[in-house]
């Protein structure tokens, strides 16, 4: 990255977050132009100079700009043309009445979607467009009502139906239609608003997981405290004419999100980044002295406090787990004469109880949050329905890894989360969470007896 880029960004969203003066590309590259002109009325001969240089250099610099241009819009190409050749099925989890499973069946679930085929070959990625296979978590609320979805291509269903009748036994497992996609958010009798979430802190750090809650046993009913309890509450609070859309759309972890090498050469992963972090709190915990003898200043032992060794035991355990590269995405809908803006203060917080002071948490971030409604900001209207209808596109999609889908926050910043936190923030919750909008089924189902006589 150019090295002021980072100045100018920042510089950027202070305007923004302090003043709501929005600096758009487009508006930017006009006042860019004008100043030339200008520059040019009262110094052609500086102006042209400038010129004639960079047109007698545009052989050194041109190609690379061509070509890099030309292999990005290939790549969007056929990874485009890929991703809407494949089938998709839309499944819904209908939970029996009287489940007891703690969410490490969930984390064994989730774990056998940690798929690395699709993009072995520089052919596979770059002819063909092959892109690993992903999959979206999904708890959608319809005006009230509670329901668990995973979306896969519809070559990982037998899979996905087998694993998770091995873990959660007398579920239910449907083709539901595409809920997304029976409510008109084109239309202005509908509102929308909605967000990406990312992380706190840095990957590694691990938010407050299912085991800290002591869900990782089985519990009495009055001992457990559910973190999903309150997000399930929610959701099934909301009423007629209103609707909550959560996903996770997650792939395996395999660094893209870095763009760097370690000191192997390998990719940089987020077991790298966790090293880095472990090896931060090591050196912030010896203490410099100087040798009676050589007088010269010599790094102290490690002297860790609880907390720091809490800290990197914790990092240490969450990298230790299958990671999975996770975009998480909120959308809040509601009929115009329904729609309640304290919705959007909710959904702000959705994961706090998921969150720790001083370790990681989830908080929400692009489409909508960037706006903050002061009276000057021009064109805002227009712009909120713009990315409204894009955000909604790509939550129907299920696309949050690849371009065009990228109005949400930039890819640096897409979580990397561990099978743990996962299977935290989704899954199905046993029979102690009692919340009257989640609908279960009357008694568990199976297959009949092989050797019934016929």
């Amino acid at each position: 990255m150019v090295p002021f880029m980072k100045a100018v960004e920042g510089l950027r969203d202070y305007f923004k977050d302090t003043f709501g003066l929005r600096l758009n590309p487009w508006p930017i590259f006009g006042l860019g132009v004008t100043l030339l002109l200008i520059a040019f009325v009262f110094m052609p001969n500086v102006v042209t100079l400038a010129l004639s240089i960079a047109l007698f250099l545009a052989p050194l610099w041109l190609p690379f700009l061509l070509v890099g241009g030309a292999l990005t819009v290939w790549l969007v190409l056929k990874r485009s043309e890929f991703i809407a050749n494949q089938k998709y099925v839309l499944l819904e989890i209908k939970p029996p009445r009287n489940l007891v499973k703690t969410p490490l069946a969930m984390e064994t679930f989730i774990s056998t979607l940690h798929q690395q085929g699709g993009e072995s070959t520089w052919y596979v990625r770059w002819i063909k467009g092959g892109t690993r296979a992903f999959f979206s978590l999904e708890i959608a609320s319809l005006e009230g009502q509670v329901h668990f979805f995973i979306w896969a291509r519809a070559n990982f269903r037998r899979l996905i139906e087998s694993q998770m009748y091995a873990q959660y036994p007398g579920t239910q497992i449907i083709e539901a239609p595409d809920y997304t996609r029976l409510i008109d958010t084109n239309s202005d009798k509908i509102n929308v608003w909605g967000c990406d979430f990312k992380h706190t802190a840095k990957d590694p750090l691990p938010m407050k997981t299912y085991v800290e809650y002591g869900l990782d046993k089985v519990q009495k009913e009055p001992e457990q405290v559910d973190p999903l309890a309150n997000l399930i509450e929610f959701m099934g609070s909301i009423g007629k004419g209103e609707y909550l859309w959560l996903q996770f759309v997650i792939r395996m972890h395999r660094g893209e999100k870095y763009k760097k090498f370690n000191a192997k050469g390998d990719v940089w992963t987020w077991k790298d980044e966790a090293k880095e972090l472990v090896d931060e709190i090591r050196k912030s915990t010896r203490e410099t002295y100087i040798d009676p003898i050589t007088k010269k200043e010599m790094p102290g032992f490690p002297n860790p406090t609880k907390g720091q060794s809490e800290r990197i035991a914790a990092i240490e355990r969450n990298v230790s787990k299958q990671g999975f590269d996770v975009g998480a995405r909120g959308i809040y809908l509601a009929k115009a004469e329904k729609f309640n803006p304290i919705m959007i203060t909710h959904m702000i917080t959705l994961f706090k109880p998921f969150s720790t002071e001083g370790w990681n948490g989830i908080r929400a971030s692009g489409w909508l949050t960037r706006f903050d409604d002061y009276p000057w900001e021009i064109g805002v209207s227009k712009l909120k329905k713009h990315y409204s209808r894009k955000l909604v596109e790509a939550f129907r999609r299920r696309q949050f890894f690849y371009d065009p889908f990228s109005y949400g926050i930039p890819k640096d910043e897409v979580m990397v989360m561990s099978t743990e936190e996962l299977a935290t923030v989704f899954h199905i919750p046993s029979s102690s969470v009692s919340a009257p909008g989640l609908g279960r089924i009357q008694s568990a189902t199976g297959e009949a007896p092989s050797n019934l006589p016929t």
